[in-house]
């Protein structure tokens, strides 16, 4: 790809690390650049939404390196206060599995402890105003040892975390949230030791604070794990368990064994009802498979001996006796999973951005908070005395308030405000903005049977001008087929015409002999015998059969220098389906011509309404082909393209010129399928492979279809189009979220409005910018 940051050039050995303890944009740059700086990483691109970090290993130093490379790298992160650990891709359970290993505990931990303090906290405000009948509750040295025990306790990882982080230079989310809360904490405990500074105590509020900003961030995951459901689901398809045959024929007992327990060459059986556990072959057995899941395609395919299936097909009919080919994290679910899995961490320009913005927000927002302090503290309330009211005293130790609705000094006032700025503030809904969006984007293709390999080319997607077709494969069906006959006599029928010819060129294997005989079978014509069979390489074949004689069947040209010229009415039929760009073959007897059959390339059934939509959608088409003019020039009239918008007889390097020739208008895609547009699949802005092609295409491009409709492609585009529309809607919202409450928590609005944001307030706000990002990117499901 041209836009968009590129790999590199040299190959590289991927690794794929979970890493737990990022909050924000400035925690993924500050990952991204410890893991570039250890030696032998060429790449890294990490994933707020899916806690996971993708890296590119030089493979020359991974053969030197210790045995498991990811160790220096989890050491690494671990130094700075994010745990990871590796993510095998050989693991023998499957992702269901996966996901069934948390515990209840682990799930709903942050929920019951954020509540417990909530709890714990409006007890001692109600304590406080005598509503609450526990004196012993309003205790002030109480108040201390429950913010000591919540802070040492359930708030020790963000405290520890956000240390870390500002000692590496790259404070976050976690550095915000501590700061604030250890800046209650700590004037709260200087108030309550020394009375004489005159201070308030407030020790709920670090207790509060921290209760919503876990309530925040559990509300966060459970909208952040809906994201991913669409992979959830993939991986649902494939099951948990499969009949492994254990003897031989057909009565041979079968066992229930774990999918991850089968190997290569293992038989299993696969009943009605039940989908294919792995990537297999079929060895006894006729049925229908549904394999919409995997590629939308909505017809089943059929499957006989030696068809091979993919994991995830449900089958519809009869029993299968299959052979497993590849292991169960091998299968063709679980490449989807593994490429939408990369696709959702790499990233586009405007993601990347995001998260440089991100990087130095927390930065910016304590030097804010500093500032915020020293005005109200210095000159603020000199300012404007009538921001400072009267509290009487609570307790004998210097009273108690609940901060953010009083302040007896100038230094408690600033102090209040500056926790504000500091929790308030929100670089999450920052750095979840693009990858949130990206990531149910991405898992909406996957279900459609579109894969897009990264956030850059959605990004890239949405922003085309211009979509360039292959014709053979991609526009067409890529297979020739028999499209029309002419009888040279009343004599003889277009079905006689047909066995003979399919007769003669039974024995051979030029891609139109296939198409011969294919229609032959299709109609259930007998094949003739045929003696003396000899091939006439450039011309054609002849042989001796039985009440016909000598025939010939080839190049018109051949026939016409054997069996005379045509006659008037056969010479038309053949110009007028040449000009076509049919290629027409000829049959000849002892007593004269025969007829002529016409082969062509058949137009894909949806190829028409596949331009009309992605015109309708104002994008500019061209045809590149290397076929001959005519062909190109017939296709182009049967979908209604101008002369300027096909180019014909094209080598590969030509192809890549007319595409830096289109770039000069925008975005460029490219879609193909063989091994000579490989070239221009890799240099288009966005190279699309139908899922049909060869596997280099479909490993040089950057949008897959798994089927073989090519109306997937403007549903791609508009996928992708939604998709930027709603980063760009999450990036309005975390931006303007931020300018309008931080001036707000700074104390903007006190001095003639009496409008101040408490800090639990402030801890609130923030989750609900982080959530609101996250649902926003959800309804982009909906709107499909």
């Amino acid at each position: 790809m041209s836009s968009g940051p590129e790999p590199a050039p040299q190959p590289v050995a991927a690794l794929l690390l979970e890493v737990e303890g990022m909050k924000c944009g400035g925690c993924v740059r500050t990952v991204e650049q410890r893991l570039l700086a250890h030696p032998g990483v060429r790449q890294a691109s990490v994933s707020l939404l899916n806690r996971t970090a993708w890296v590119g290993l030089d493979p020359e130093l991974l053969a030197t390196a210790e045995p498991d490379p990811a160790q220096g790298l989890i050491e690494a992160l671990a130094g700075m206060g994010y745990a990871a650990h590796r993510r095998s891709d050989a693991s023998d359970s499957t992702p269901a599995e996966r996901h069934r290993d948390q515990t209840w505990w682990q799930r709903w931990r942050q929920l019951l402890v954020a509540l417990l303090l909530l709890l714990v906290s409006a007890a001692g405000h109600l304590a406080e105003l005598g509503q609450l009948p526990l004196p012993w509750l309003a205790d002030m040295r109480v108040h201390a040892l429950v913010a000591t025990l919540a802070l040492a306790l359930p708030g020790r990882p963000i405290l520890v975390r956000g240390f870390r982080s500002a000692l590496a230079g790259a404070p976050g989310m976690d550095t915000l949230v501590g700061l604030g809360m250890g800046s209650a904490y700590a004037a709260s405990l200087v108030a309550l030791l020394w009375p004489a500074v005159g201070w308030q105590c407030f020790f709920n509020e670090p207790v509060m604070l921290l209760g919503f900003v876990l309530l925040g961030r559990f509300l966060e995951e459970r909208a952040r794990f809906r994201t991913g459901r669409a992979l959830q689901e993939l991986a649902l398809l494939q099951p948990d368990q499969a009949l492994l045959v254990l003897g031989e024929g057909p009565d041979a007992p079968t066992r229930p064994v774990r999918v991850g327990a089968l190997r290569p060459g293992d038989r299993v059986r696969l009943l009605p009802g039940d989908r294919v556990p792995v990537d297999s072959r079929v060895l006894e057995g006729i049925s229908s498979l549904d394999v919409s899941s995997l590629t939308g395609e909505p017809l089943p395919i059929d499957a006989a001996p030696g068809a091979e299936l993919a994991a995830g097909s449900l089958n519809l009919q009869g029993p299968l006796l299959l052979e497993v080919l590849r292991p169960g994290h091998a299968s063709a679910v679980a490449r989807i999973i593994a490429l939408v899995e990369q696709a959702q961490s790499r990233k586009g320009p405007i993601q990347g951005l995001t998260d440089r913005v991100a990087g130095r927000f927390s930065v910016a927002v304590m030097l804010l908070a500093l500032a915020t302090w020293l005005f109200w503290w210095l000159w603020g309330a000199q300012l404007w005395p009538q921001v400072l009211e009267a509290a009487p005293a609570l307790h004998q130790h210097g009273g108690h308030r609940s901060l953010g609705l009083s302040a007896e000094t100038p230094f408690v006032l600033g102090l209040q405000l500056s926790i504000a700025v500091l929790v308030v503030a929100c670089p999450c809904a920052l750095g979840l903005a693009t990858p949130a969006a990206i990531s149910v984007g991405t898992g909406q293709a996957a279900r459609m049977g579109l894969l897009f390999r990264g956030g850059d080319v959605i990004e890239a997607a949405a922003a085309l001008r211009t979509v360039c077709f292959d014709k053979t494969g991609t526009l067409t069906l890529g297979r020739p087929s028999l499209a029309a006959s002419s009888p040279a006599s009343l004599d003889v029928g277009e079905a006689q015409l047909l066995q003979l010819a399919a007769s003669l060129e039974a024995d051979t294997r030029h891609p139109l002999a296939h198409a011969l005989l294919q229609r032959a079978q299709e109609l259930n014509l007998p094949l003739l015998v045929v003696a003396e069979a000899q091939t006439l390489p450039g011309a054609g074949l002849e042989g001796r059969v039985e009440g016909w004689g000598l025939c010939r069947v080839g190049r018109p040209d051949w026939i016409e220098s054997v069996a005379g010229p045509f006659p008037p009415g056969q010479r038309r039929w053949l110009d007028d389906h040449e000009a076509r760009g049919a290629t027409v073959v000829a049959l000849s007897a002892e007593q004269g011509h025969l007829g002529l059959l016409a082969i062509e390339d058949q137009l894909r059934p949806d190829a028409q309404l596949t331009l009309q939509q992605l015109q309708a959608m104002g994008l500019e088409l061209l045809v590149l082909s290397g076929d001959r003019a005519a062909p190109v020039r017939h296709l182009g009239a049967a979908l209604g393209l101008r002369a300027e918008q096909l180019a014909a007889g094209l080598l590969p390097d030509q192809k890549l010129l007319r595409l830096e020739q289109a770039r000069g208008q925008g975005g460029v895609a490219m879609v193909g399928d063989g091994i000579n547009d490989a070239p221009a699949l890799a240099a288009a802005d966005l190279g699309v492979a139908v899922g049909t092609g060869t596997q280099i295409a479909m490993d040089t491009a950057d949008l897959v279809l798994m089927g073989d409709r090519l109306t997937a492609i403007p549903a791609a585009l508009r996928l992708a189009r939604r998709t930027m529309a709603k980063v760009r809607q999450n990036l309005v919202w975390a931006f303007g979220y931020n300018l309008l409450v931080l001036p707000i928590a700074a104390g903007v609005l006190l001095p003639g409005f009496g409008v101040v944001l408490s800090p639990p307030l402030a801890a609130l706000l923030m989750a609900f910018s982080s959530i609101t990002v996250v649902i926003n990117s959800l309804l982009l499901g909906r709107d499909a």
